[in-house]
């Protein structure tokens, strides 16, 4: 799911308080960590579907020669399923990023700790749309 003026909270049972790097010693990057390479490098470059499938292709290690001759059938292939939207990243729910998408849908991340994140939580009534990232646990 694509949102527009829409800041996602952590979750209410983030076990951070501010936003932290995510890092792997495996080989594989997780999807959460090109996630966070992604938008903290390129931050409102990026819409959701452009980032599910620049993360896709880097996960999956598809090489640019690759991805250059099969772009379109790549994407369908990605998006013939359904994906969940980034309240259910890592991101905001174990490492305390914040994400928001721009009017026009792009996407940045600010750690928790961070006076862009504080401004877009307590955004006024009727500016911005307030979300919370999912739970990771029941309860």
């Amino acid at each position: 799911m694509s949102y527009k003026n829409t800041f996602i909270l952590i979750s209410p049972d983030c076990p951070v308080n501010e936003g932290v790097i995510p890092v792997t010693a495996k080989d594989s990057k997780p999807v959460h960590v090109i996630q966070y390479e992604l938008l903290a490098e390129h931050p409102y470059q990026y819409d959701y579907p452009e980032l599910l499938f620049e993360t896709h292709i880097r996960h999956k290690r598809i090489p640019e020669q690759e991805v250059q001759e099969r772009r379109q059938e790549i994407w369908e292939e990605l998006f013939a399923k359904k994906h969940a939207c980034l309240r259910a990243s890592a991101l905001p729910k174990r490492y305390g990023w914040g994400v928001h998408y721009d009017e026009e849908g792009k996407i940045a991340i600010y750690g928790a700790d961070s006076a862009e994140y504080k401004s877009f939580a307590e955004a006024p009534e009727g500016g911005i749309q307030l979300l919370y990232g999912m739970r990771s646990r029941k309860g």
